[in-house]
């Protein structure tokens, strides 16, 4: 009997639908609010977002505009594609959207209760953080001083490739994992004075292990999408058990950082980051509490360690599959530095196709492809749409350095289009914009710099097989290769004297 009403119900259902999509578009013109795709109730857009997300977000813009508004559950989100309106947005409306979304579970709990730098809302806390570290730990004269660590991670790691490969032929490296270990010794003995990789780590290598275990899981947690963050209803059941893992991430996290701390002895005369923060304690023990520390800890080792090891990996990727833009690197900088000694990083101001290659590489595989969402403070208009309060910022930046308004044949690798070039900061956003840009964009392009040119000079490489290498993006809160690089390696001939006196 149930049979002779289901057509019933189902065109119930379709004049609801359409009552709903109406009412809504109604509202929306007499609010003045950016384009939206069709919703679902409660759900709202949720089940567009496949991933990748920079993608999917790309074409939906393609269809709605530049920007575009979205329902997350209980979120309102806009989306911007183009490069005014995220100057907009990141300049002419910085301060309204230099808050962070509040009540994202993974932040709470990993982040130290929304304390740690990136997570933490616009105030005195973050203002005092961001202080801290543009001027006490990532400074230039800051940076300088810790110049000695990453010229000798440097060493070491051309060292331990060179002893890997072999000059006689080619021999095949898998690269990321040697990559990681490079940019983890630096951001590390900066941090804390410890280095856990490579042959003359083994001492510390159960805790290395452990490091690196610890910093994959809060990698991959906290790029994770939560449902609960957008339908709080779902809170008081934990589905997936992620909310569990977040806790037991976040217990051990902890535990190993306040390791870190009560271990320091800074009997070396040379001080590292958190030896700066507990000389501040002393003095202000509330405002850099062993919390404070810990959070601060956290977000320079994740934000310094992935990123540029993933950066080098996608350029050196992008060089192989280019092997005479590779070619011309190499000769540039054989011409500067010559083949008598490593390049240094004091080399690479001189080396401008390199930074080309650099800024190329920021531009096809940023590693933040949506950079990390704002919220706005107030009500404000952007791009002449009406933006309420607690809206939710995301700035694609994958596709504006995608556009091909902006960017001539903006699918190839192409180096010389910045050559001679200053891209505005608006168009080029691999380290976003505005008074929540990364601080360490400094460091970041040192590491990155040094790294890719020692392994451009030191070796001749090959793709392992005729076919291009995929470049396909893997999942994850720093975009990383689908697949991980493996190539040819092998030590430059010429340069055998550099390597002997290493």
């Amino acid at each position: 009997m149930a049979l002779y009403f289901l057509p019933t119900i189902f065109l119930v259902l379709v004049i609801s639908k359409l009552l709903l999509t109406k009412s809504s578009e109604a509202k929306r013109r007499r609010r003045n609010l950016p384009p939206s795709p069709p919703s679902l109730p409660f759900i709202g857009h949720l089940h567009l977002l496949k991933q990748p997300v920079h993608r999917t977000l790309q074409t939906l813009s393609n269809k709605y505009g530049p920007i575009m508004s979205l329902t997350l559950g209980v979120r309102n989100a806009i989306v911007v594609s183009s490069p005014s309106l995220a100057e907009e947005c990141l300049n002419k409306n910085d301060v309204v959207f230099a808050n962070r979304p509040n009540n994202f579970v993974g932040w709470k709990i990993i982040g130290y209760n929304y304390t740690t730098m990136g997570a933490s809302p616009y105030g005195p806390h973050w203002r005092n953080l961001r202080r801290l570290s543009t001027v006490e730990l990532l400074s230039t004269a800051r940076l300088n001083s810790f110049l000695h660590i990453r010229r000798d991670e440097v060493t070491r790691f051309v060292r331990e490739l060179v002893n890997a490969a072999d000059v006689s032929g080619f021999r095949k490296v898998e690269v990321k994992s040697r990559l990681v270990g490079l940019s983890m010794n630096m951001v590390m003995r900066m941090v804390a004075g410890k280095r856990y990789f490579g042959e003359e780590g083994k001492e510390g290598r159960e805790e290395g292990e452990r490091f690196k275990e610890l910093i994959r899981d809060v990698f991959e947690l906290s790029g994770t999408s939560n449902p609960v963050d957008f339908l709080p209803a779902l809170r008081w059941v934990d589905f997936s058990g992620l909310e569990k893992r977040m806790r037991e991430t976040q217990a051990r996290t902890d535990a190993f950082f306040q390791g870190l701390i009560d271990e320091r002895d800074d009997d070396t005369g040379r001080k590292t980051m958190i030896d700066t923060f507990l000389s501040l304690q002393e003095f202000e023990p509330e405002t850099y509490s062993d919390e404070t520390i810990k959070g601060h800890v956290m977000t320079m080792i994740l934000a310094g360690t992935d990123t540029s090891a993933a950066t080098i990996e996608w350029a050196m990727s992008l060089l192989l599959n280019h092997p005479k833009v590779l070619s011309k690197a190499r000769a540039e900088i054989d011409s500067v530095v010559g083949n008598n000694r490593i390049v240094d990083e004091s080399d690479c101001p001189k080396l401008p196709y390199l930074q080309c290659i650099i800024n190329e590489t920021f531009r096809l595989h940023p590693v933040t492809p949506t950079l990390v969402p704002h919220q706005s403070s107030e009500d404000c208009v952007v791009g002449g749409y009406h933006i309420s309060k607690g809206t939710m910022l995301l700035v694609n930046a994958w596709a504006i350095h995608r556009d091909p308004t902006i960017w001539k044949d903006p699918m190839a690798f192409y180096p010389e289009r910045h050559e001679g070039v200053e891209v505005e900061p608006y168009k080029l956003l691999p380290f976003g914009m505005g008074r929540r840009s990364c601080p360490g964009s400094g460091l970041a392009n040192r590491v990155v710099s040094v790294g890719l040119a020692a392994l451009i000079q030191c070796f001749e490489w090959e793709r392992i097989g005729q076919e291009l290498l995929d470049m396909s993006e893997g999942q994850g809160l720093t975009t990383p290769k689908a697949k991980p690089l493996e190539a040819l390696c092998k030590p430059r001939e010429c340069l055998k004297n550099a390597f002997v006196t290493m």
